[in-house]
């Protein structure tokens, strides 16, 4: 191809003399012209990526790949049958891995379009895209590890690593980023099919095909934003999960076995664990837990996903997060982190294990998108040390370094040493670091993070080679000892342990000592935990079972409000457990004791197995809010909830309850010639769609950005105690504080009882509007004003960043909530008819 002229040619790959040559045959006017270009070094072809999204319409229209060698200037061919194509790049391929066998290192030419390593080194290609080496009785050993790893907490020691890799090899060398390949601006692609089925599965085989003659046991891929449409968001399926799936599959080595241990996806982040099938039968207790840090925890477009397994007789916890986005906002990724920590917990199915937690795993790898950036705003000073190879000046500005050395996130976790450039932010199908018009600063947002013993990273690095996103992935490979049993010792010492219990046991009976039987909590408050903790020690002569059980006709061991932490365990004699006593009023437990019939009181049974039972007192005083309080009862209330007494508070929910009776069966006005008006809406709502109103209707990404703990709080207390002129904090924690108060609500907007007619009538907008019309006043006042106030906000798209049907889908599961009983059997098509509803209000008006 010369310019848009196109002249035929013949392409030929050749072998003499065990070196390999393209030679490149045309005619001119009669003329035979041949060009014979040698695959050293210097050699390159690769092919070009059409103008299009990465995956595209299935067709065979043919490829076109540009090819440059030594001393040879740049030439473009187009090669008509797509087949063909790829397989003369397949053999290209093949032969520039045989010829780097036998190449002789050359000097480092910056021009050159291949990157050339010392005699130490290997090129960088073969020693496989994802870190497989041909023989794992001498791979090398990573020792290199970021100097921001914390040390490890005690552990038990296991046995030791395994023969064949207990010998510490020399650390192979990395390639700097001076010695990266020079890229034009050509957007290219690898050599994998052009169909939607193929690019998928040709990305991920390209690689994993390079080596074949050992692979690892347990391979893990995740990804991340991998379906960001708005169904996606509230956990509706996504096509592309099974697309992934399959391609990942169908991609894996076909001369290993490999099988699908677990598939878990949140929203676009989702994490595939394969093992090889013979190693299945090691793997048991399999759980998967996904936690959304999103808005509300609703939104799962930031938050993390993982899969905990026992391989053998190790635990394992793998898990992939997405962490909150923007350079100034680490504290908030901080608050991710700890998020995911606190909620994600694991139940074994068909196990009476207790819960467990990410940091209960022998081993815990965390890898994702954690978006830490580079506390340097200069974007050119950044890319001119970058250029220098100066990285690890660049790490003493990692956010993520900084965060670790000051223990405020991912304390004991270990990292590998950096020695790839950053990996964000690119022009997508390129090399070039971000060109828009913000311009962002490039970052090390995707890294692979681990905690645990005998544990050896093999390689840590980047692909550059892969341009599908804004990212450039980054893969580890990993040496991890595990701990077998031998199935004759452990029958051995299990008998002899059995023997020795039952006389112990015949002898001595089970005794705890309790430094604490009695816990107050003083002024619990909505939303804020309380913990007070005590020890408990062996005193006796043998091991002990201890845990909290329910007490008579109860089915839990504590109220919902309480939680104790561990709830059971064993202690050896002379042993000493911390346990931790939680406070925590959540939407599920605030409008009993906002109303009285519940008080901070509870008395706890804990159980020692063939011992006595010890009893612990819970007592305190719990503050109202007017989160979980109805709208009826906040109606009637013209001051603070807080200076309202508790009798009152009883009155009025009581007064409330028999409004809304009376409003839905008679549908007629109530006397209120007796009594002094109630307010149209409650002040609390009205103050806070009031802030939203003047100071965040152009607010960018309103409504999808989660708010910050500390503010939601003090926005809490100040709607409790007062009638604030200013709402304290930031635009999004404001946004949320009212999607929390919709969602704390006994009786959502929309009445229970009318929630079937709203799904059957949500194709008549006639029939919408006249079941709205038929709701108590204040909860039909109370929608109309939220309606009004949305549509409102929707004139401001373009600034931020909503739209009516993400407005849709995220009201709905606040204002139109099916009945307690009906939860569970909530279809997709319930909720598509329940969004359908809401949309008729959005995208019309109130009136008929």
């Amino acid at each position: 191809m010369k310019g848009p002229l196109r002249e035929p040619c013949l392409l030929t790959l050749v072998q003499r003399n065990g070196q390999y040559e393209l030679i490149i045959q045309s005619w001119d006017k009669e003329q035979h012209i041949q060009d014979t270009i040698p695959i050293n070094s210097h050699f390159r072809c690769v092919q070009e990526a059409e103008e299009t999204l990465l995956i595209d319409i299935a067709s065979n229209s043919g490829c076109k790949i540009r090819v440059q060698g030594d001393q040879i200037r740049e030439r473009r061919f187009e090669i008509p049958d797509e087949k063909h194509c790829l397989k003369f790049l397949s053999d290209v391929l093949v032969a520039q891995e045989a010829q780097s066998q036998i190449l002789v290192p050359e000097q480092k030419d910056s021009s050159s379009w291949y990157q050339k390593l010392d005699s130490m080194d290997k090129p960088a290609d073969l020693t496989g895209i994802f870190g497989f080496e041909d023989d794992f009785s001498s791979m090398n050993l990573d020792k290199g590890i970021n100097p921001q790893s914390q040390p490890l907490g005690t552990h038990r020691d296991p046995p030791p690593p395994p023969h064949s890799v207990n010998k510490m090899l020399p650390r192979e060398k990395e390639p700097s980023s001076k010695e990266q390949p020079k890229v034009t601006n050509t957007m290219r692609k690898l050599f994998v099919p052009n169909t939607q089925s193929g690019q998928r599965e040709g990305l991920i085989k390209h690689f994993l095909a390079k080596r074949e003659k050992e692979y690892v046991n347990i391979q893990t891929f995740r990804f991340q934003e991998l379906d960001l449409s708005t169904e996606a968001f509230f956990y509706f399926e996504s096509v592309k999960e099974q697309e992934w799936s399959v391609a990942v599959e169908r991609s894996l080595p076909s001369k290993v076995k490999y099988k699908k241990v677990q598939l878990v996806r949140l929203v676009g982040m989702m994490l595939l664990i394969f093992a090889k099938k013979d190693q299945c039968r090691n793997i048991r207790d399999i759980a998967t837990e996904t936690v959304g840090t999103g808005i509300m925890g609703k939104m799962g477009n930031k938050g993390g996903v993982a899969v905990r397994f026992v391989f053998h007789n190790t635990t394992f916890c793998i898990v992939n997060s997405h962490l909150a986005a923007h350079v100034e906002d680490f504290e908030r990724r901080n608050q991710d982190y700890k998020d995911i920590c606190a909620r994600m917990s694991f139940v074994v199915p068909n196990q009476t294990l207790p819960q467990l937690n990410i940091m209960k795993h022998d081993v815990v790898i965390w890898l994702g998108d954690l978006n830490y950036r580079l506390c340097m705003p200069d974007a050119n000073e950044v890319k001119s040390l970058i250029h220098k190879n100066d990285l690890q000046r660049l790490l003493k500005f990692d956010q993520l370094n900084i965060q670790r050395t000051q223990k405020k996130a991912f304390v004991d976790f270990n990292e590998g040493e950096i020695n790839f450039i950053p990996t964000y932010k690119y022009d997508s199908k390129t090399d070039r670091w971000d060109s828009s018009g913000k311009c962002r600063v490039p970052a090390w947002c995707d890294r692979i993070l681990w905690r645990g013993t005998n544990i050896n990273q093999m390689h840590y690095r980047s692909h550059m080679e892969l341009k599908t996103s804004d990212h450039k992935p980054v893969s580890a490979l990993f040496h991890i000892g595990v701990k077998v049993v031998d199935e004759r010792r452990y029958r051995k010492v299990f008998e002899d342990i059995v023997r020795i219990m039952d006389r112990m046991e015949n002898e001595f009976l089970p005794s705890l000592e309790l430094s604490r039987r009695e816990f107050v909590f003083e002024n619990v408050k909505f939303r804020q935990l309380q913990k007070e903790k005590f020890q408990i020690s062996n005193n006796g002569q043998v091991p002990c079972h201890f845990s909290f059980i329910p007490k008579l006709n109860d089915t839990q061991y504590c109220k919902p409000w309480l939680r104790a932490e561990p709830f059971e365990g064993y202690l050896e004699p002379n042993e000493t457990v911390d346990i931790s006593l939680d406070v925590y009023v959540s939407k599920d437990s605030v409008t009993i004791l906002n109303s009285g019939e519940d008080k901070i009181e509870d008395i706890l049974v804990l159980h020692l197995d063939r011992g006595k039972d010890y009893f612990l007192t819970i007592s305190g005083n719990y503050l109202p809010s007017c989160f979980g309080t109805s709208l009826e009862a906040l109606c009637r209330m013209k001051r603070p909830i807080r200076e309202v007494p508790v009798t009152k508070l009883i009155d009025l929910e009581e007064d409330s309850f028999l409004e809304k009776e009376k409003s839905l069966l008679q549908m007629v006005p109530l006397d209120e010639s007796t009594s002094e008006r109630p307010l149209q809406v409650p002040k609390e709502i009205w103050l806070l769609v009031d802030h939203l109103f003047r100071c965040a209707c152009q607010q960018e990404d309103l409504f999808q950005t989660p708010g910050m703990q500390e503010e939601l709080q003090h926005i809490i207390d100040c709607l409790d105690t007062s009638i604030p002129d200013v709402i304290p904090g930031s635009n999004h924690s404001v946004a949320e504080a009212l999607l929390i108060f919709l969602e704390a609500l006994p009786e959502p907007v929309i009445c229970y009882e009318l929630y079937q007619r709203c799904l059957d009538s949500a194709h008549d907008p006639r029939i919408c509007r006249q079941i709205i019309s038929q709701l108590p006043r204040c909860h039909r006042n109370v929608f109309r004003y939220l309606m009004a106030f949305l549509r409102e906000l929707l004139k401001f798209s373009e600034y931020n960043n909503v739209n009516a049907s993400m407005i849709a889908t995220l009201f709905t599961s606040l204002l139109l909530r099916p009945p307690p009983n009906l939860i569970s059997r909530q279809t997709t098509s319930d909720r598509q008819r329940a969004i359908q509803f809401l949309l008729v209000f959005l995208l019309g008006s109130d009136e008929d």
